[in-house]
């Protein structure tokens, strides 16, 4: 079976753009492919028959398709391995079937709104919460043009189990990144106060045995009192990376935490989602 590639959403805006050269860069640095995938419109179909204008659209939408991925593709360093797939279906079906084959899917997402943050598409919400490998929104930081490159990864760990596959995901893309890694626990509590023996405790057995496999990552052990979402987007205006899980602090299919990160970390954003099995 063939190593998994990241799988690229392209629909020919900049938010894409935007995420296509960072997966490109990543893809260079891991010896990873690229497959770039642009999903046909969502046409009206004529009923019950077949109607010329209609067959018309779809040709000029596949072809307009077209071109979007071969402008993508010119975005992409030689040296990557690179394909396409023009898929009929709508962009949500679409890119979570990609993801049962995927290392990870990256997506665009649109500039930050006046009030600091961006309306959360369907496509965006549907992967966070159903697709089968880690999805990366990419965004950079207010006034960049592109996402950072330095800075600490971030990731937040509750209690439950469900943040395991956040807590991988973040050691590996530290190491890959060779960037400090800030492991955040918030508390409920009173803003201020120290935090308790109890918090410290259970961070430390979530985080047990990563550091011995990634024993080149340093690693801040961070608790807090607070709402994790208020901490964490502190944290993300430095960070290159925040990873965050689909569920957890909450227990929700797309928790409240995740869904507000999603729509106001300044920084690109992981959410971990286990493989299929």
């Amino acid at each position: 079976m063939s190593e998994p590639v990241l799988v690229v959403g392209v629909d020919g805006s900049a938010g894409a753009l935007t995420a296509l050269r960072w997966a490109a860069g990543a893809a260079r640095e891991r010896g990873r492919g690229l497959r770039l995938v642009h999903a046909l419109p969502d046409l009206p179909g004529p009923y019950p028959r077949s109607d010329p204008v209609h067959e018309q659209l779809l040709e000029v939408a596949a072809e307009e398709g077209v071109r979007m991925l071969a402008d993508a593709v010119r975005e992409v360093p030689a040296e990557v391995r690179v394909e396409t797939a023009l898929r009929p279906e709508r962009p949500a079906e679409a890119l979570l079937d990609e993801s049962h084959r995927a290392a990870m899917v990256v997506l665009g997402t649109p500039f930050l709104r006046p009030l600091g943050r961006i309306l959360l598409g369907s496509v965006s919400v549907a992967l966070a919460a159903h697709a089968r490998c880690p999805v990366i929104l990419v965004r950079p930081h207010a006034g960049d043009d592109e996402p950072p490159a330095e800075g600490p990864v971030v990731v937040g760990v509750d209690g439950t189990p469900a943040s395991e596959e956040a807590i991988a995901i973040a050691f590996e893309e530290a190491s890959w990144r060779r960037a400090r890694l800030i492991a955040l626990h918030c508390r409920p509590g009173v803003r201020g106060k120290a935090p308790t023996a109890a918090a410290e405790e259970l961070l430390a057995e979530r985080l047990a045995g990563w550091p011995e496999k990634y024993p080149d990552v340093v690693v801040d052990r961070v608790v807090r009192p607070g709402r994790p979402a208020e901490r964490l987007l502190d944290l993300a205006d430095r960070a290159q990376l925040l990873v965050v899980g689909s569920r957890g602090f909450g227990g929700l299919a797309l928790g409240s935490t995740s869904q507000t990160l999603m729509s106001s970390a300044l920084c690109p954003v992981v959410v971990a989602r286990a493989p299929a099995k």
